[in-house]
């Protein structure tokens, strides 16, 4: 299982960027190897103008393509996520999210914002053809201190919340049992039953 990080933040050190070190960081512990990608370290112009030759928007592509775990993370700003993680999903091909697990993160001023995940950004998944989108995590500005030193302290309900989806990412995908997630067992039409 190979995993890679995308942070979505247009800021180098912020809550979004601390919410998916947490994420990395409990991975790494576990032995799952992680690849990291900063949207906002991609060429701004080939990401405006949509340049899908820019050698920075084809390696993107490629470390999307090659991992088979996205963990997504970006701030919401005005009820959606960031516009530069848009820009990024918009140079990606339709189908490059196919046979793939994401794990979206989200941080945001308020709890108000928290649907944001299931509202804005899970289509968008499901457009692009993610096999398995897990349950996001969203956090508030307040559940994720930035420290001077440069570190971040995660608060212990957040911190539990990324322990059950890393574990759940991990035990799910080397067991395979992300096949049939979200699918019914077959049945016979002689089963079907049907009241008025």
């Amino acid at each position: 299982m190979s995993v890679l990080l995308i942070a979505g933040s247009p800021s180098e050190r912020s809550r979004t960027a601390a919410l998916l070190e947490g994420a990395g960081s409990r991975l790494e512990a576990r032995g799952v190897l992680v690849d990291r990608l900063k949207v906002r370290n991609l060429s701004p112009q080939a990401l405006l103008l949509a340049d899908f030759g820019h050698p920075s928007i084809i390696e993107a592509q490629k470390r999307v393509a090659e991992a088979s775990v996205l963990v997504i993370a970006t701030p919401v700003y005005k009820a959606a996520y960031s516009g530069i993680l848009k820009v990024f999903l918009d140079v990606l091909p339709q189908t490059a999210l196919k046979s793939k697990t994401v794990l979206p993160l989200a941080t945001g001023g308020s709890p108000h914002h928290m649907l944001a995940l299931d509202y804005a950004l899970r289509p968008v998944l499901q457009s692009l053809g993610a096999k398995h989108i897990l349950p996001g995590i969203y956090a508030t500005d307040g559940q994720v201190a930035l420290l001077p030193e440069g570190g971040y302290q995660i608060e212990a309900e957040v911190g539990q919340r990324l322990d059950e989806a890393v574990d759940t990412l991990i035990h799910e995908n080397l067991s395979g049992n992300l096949s049939n997630a979200g699918r019914f067992n077959p049945v016979h039409f002689s089963q079907v039953r049907c009241s008025v």
